[in-house]
């Protein structure tokens, strides 16, 4: 009977959260950012309430989704724990997957924030911010003296770009995927497209805005989740909030703490709820922190790029031996064997690494990766394109061998070959 007690009582505890039966009342509200863009949102509260409550404007994490709606779970969900709860739109207008500035961001939460403290029910009011929330809401948080809490969900504590490495190698992993390509595409590949400017953000380091926090904090992770570090991030949290900084844990819980689309995971609200109104109150929280939960791989810093690493030469790179080699199929005839091969597995080899990355980067979404059929735990393609690495890198040194009786062509397919090899090498298509 005791096992079975035990078993329900820990059901229990991990069973979606319905929302308190308090009946809610909900007003539509605009507001306009400091450039002048006019954006929306709603602002909902217990419809019985009275005197000041505390009052929390919601900060969007990445993604597609601008509308208020979004953040409706968890706006309604702290409205029951007896908060006056503003989800505003996230701006349209210089904010895209390329494209973003979290100063901005964070003034657009400043003017939100400005809107609900003009609502008569408001008494002390802060920030609330997931994800990319969580590198935004602190950076209000220190230029506003107005935010005199803040609330941070699955917050990183390093840059997006190491964060969005470390995630890239989750997927790849959670997929079936082992190898080289792993450290290809999560390490080089992300710190390629962050030196392109096609990762916005990138290396922004959230420590020093961390540092300057004056306010009390609660930061909440998900122990699962697997698209921040939640341990790295917690201790990063720790290393650099000198105040008042509180630390929990949510065992078996994503990213965003959420059960499913409506629902927040059990505990969640009632955390912040109690939290907040506490410090609402006037108390500060003494500084606790949960245990770590077990991160079952550590992130890396990505390497500054060297010169030869850089997106210019890389891209020149690629571009120019696919030319070449294609040059040497076009012209096969006119070519020894082995000036032959190293054209063709060359082009095929190249044409394997493009197609794996590009079908990486397209199925990638917050649910992972589909690398596509596996073999030997690897992407068709790039097994593919390992081969013919291994086979273009062999036949190189066959045309070398032969260098003093070839031809201007064969020559010129040979020193393109011997450009690819260290290429090949450092794209990871020669190591396991």
């Amino acid at each position: 009977m005791k096992l079975v007690a035990a078993a329900l009582l820990a059901l229990s505890l991990h069973r979606p959260a319905a929302a308190p039966d308090v009946p809610l009342k909900s007003v539509d509200v605009t507001f306009t950012t400091p450039d002048g863009q006019r954006l929306g949102g709603r602002i909902f509260q217990p419809a019985q309430a009275e005197g000041k409550l505390p009052g929390l404007v919601l900060v969007h994490g990445s993604g597609d989704g601008n509308g208020w709606e979004d953040l409706r779970a968890e706006a309604e969900a702290f409205a029951a724990q007896g908060m006056v709860v503003l989800a505003p739109d996230k701006r349209s207008a210089g904010y895209s997957k390329t494209e973003r500035d979290y100063g901005q961001l964070a003034d657009d939460a400043l003017a939100a924030l400005t809107v609900l403290r003009k609502q008569p029910s408001v008494g002390r009011a802060g920030l609330w911010g997931v994800s990319e929330g969580g590198w935004v809401a602190p950076i209000a948080a220190t230029r506003s003296k107005d935010v005199e809490f803040l609330v941070t969900v699955g917050g990183p504590g390093y840059s997006p770009l190491r964060t969005q490495s470390w995630n890239a190698a989750n997927k790849v992993h959670r997929a079936g995927v082992r190898g080289s390509l792993n450290r290809a595409y999560a390490g080089t590949f992300h710190r390629l497209l962050g030196d392109v400017g096609l990762f916005p953000e990138a290396d922004h380091d959230p420590a020093p805005t961390l540092a300057r926090l004056t306010r009390p904090v609660l930061a909440l992770w998900g122990a699962e989740d697997n698209q921040v570090m939640p341990a790295e991030s917690a201790e990063r949290f720790r290393a650099n909030v000198h105040g008042s900084l509180t630390v929990r844990f949510f065992p078996n819980a994503g990213h965003s703490l959420r059960a499913d689309d409506r629902t927040l995971v059990s505990g969640y609200a009632d955390t912040v709820g109690s939290w907040v109104r506490r410090v609402a109150a006037g108390e500060t929280p003494t500084p606790s922190a949960d245990p770590y939960p077990a991160q079952e791989t550590r992130s890396v810093e990505p390497p500054a790029p060297a010169w030869w690493s850089s997106w210019q030469l890389q891209l020149g790179g690629l571009v120019l031996m696919l030319l070449v080699f294609l040059g040497g199929v076009v012209r096969w005839r006119r070519l020894a064997w082995s000036a032959r091969v190293v054209a063709a597995s060359g082009v095929l080899s190249l044409a394997g690494f493009a197609f794996t990355m590009v079908t990486l980067v397209a199925t990638s979404n917050s649910k992972g990766v589909s690398p596509g059929p596996l073999l030997l735990d690897r992407p068709v393609a790039w097994l593919a394109a390992q081969f013919l690495a291994v086979g273009t890198t062999v036949a190189t040194l066959t045309c070398l061998a032969r260098w003093r009786t070839a031809s201007l062509g064969a020559r010129v397919v040979t020193a393109t070959g011997l450009g690819f090899v260290p290429w090949a090498l450092y794209w990871g298509l020669l190591l396991p």
